[in-house]
């Protein structure tokens, strides 16, 4: 199958302008060494005090895998959700500095600057799954380290952080409004997180809420991690799939609603 120098040259600049989008927010986060210390102590605070707390009185039934295990890659999947969750705040100071503006009138597609800041989002948080993979070795987590699977839970919190700071810019193209956008936020973060099988399996919840973790992408990000990081799950193929989807739609909503912010 030929494509024409033009369609190549077209790509070769939309990846470029994306990888200088992605450029500039991991140097913003190379420069906030604190931003990385502070966004640690969340998923900190949940695996040595929740985690160690509920292995030993042995509350959740996790199977022949101890909790700690279980918990270690739903603690890497909430961590990379409430870093991602707020981006469309990103958003809205870009416009409210200006910098949104001038991007706009540039022929830079605006799926280009959406898929920039989502993967910009990713790099973000996979600087805290290093945190938290350092903290589950200390802590005595059996999980691989495999550099392939490495790599592929990498992939994976990259596609759900991409998922869920789109839902965020989404959002922030409707309210248009940093203080509601932080408001829905904190509204459907911790729903987001419970309503996943993040701190148990699926199998333990009413049935009303096993519906919701079924359409809910984290529930799929942290089946995935748990697949690649403990061996516990055999829907990789599924799970990829549902979070390449999820971001897809995802980049394309943030995308058609972007004007609305600078109107």
């Amino acid at each position: 199958m030929r494509h024409s120098p033009r369609g190549l040259a077209r790509a070769a600049a939309l990846s470029s302008r994306i990888g200088t989008f992605v450029l500039i927010e991991v140097q913003k986060l190379r420069h906030d060494l604190t931003e990385l210390l502070t966004r640690a102590v969340q998923p900190v605070l949940w695996m040595v005090i929740f985690g160690n707390t509920f292995s030993r009185i042995r509350a959740i039934p996790t199977g022949h895998v101890p909790y700690l295990d279980f918990l270690a890659p739903g603690i890497i999947a909430q961590s990379a959700l409430f870093i991602s969750i707020f981006y469309g705040i990103h958003l809205i100071w870009d416009r409210d500095a200006g910098i949104l503006n001038k991007l706009m009138v540039t022929p830079t597609p605006r799926s280009a600057l959406i898929t920039g800041k989502c993967f910009a989002a990713g790099a973000r948080s996979v600087a805290q799954v290093v945190i938290v993979l350092v903290l589950a070795l200390v802590m005595g987590v059996h999980m691989t380290w495999n550099p392939l699977k490495l790599l592929g839970a990498v992939v994976v919190v990259v596609l759900g952080a991409s998922f869920f700071s789109c839902l965020s810019m989404t959002i922030a193209g409707v309210v248009a409004q940093r203080d509601r956008l932080m408001g829905i936020g904190q509204a459907i973060t911790m729903p987001l997180f419970f309503a996943s099988n993040a701190l148990y399996p699926i199998a333990l919840m009413p049935g009303w809420l096993r519906a919701i973790s079924h359409i809910n992408p984290l529930s799929y990000e942290v089946d995935a991690l748990r697949g690649l990081l403990i061996n516990s799950a055999d829907n990789l193929p599924l799970d990829f799939g549902v979070l390449v989807v999820a971001a897809v739609l995802g980049i394309a909503c943030a995308s058609a609603l972007l004007g609305r912010l600078v109107r």
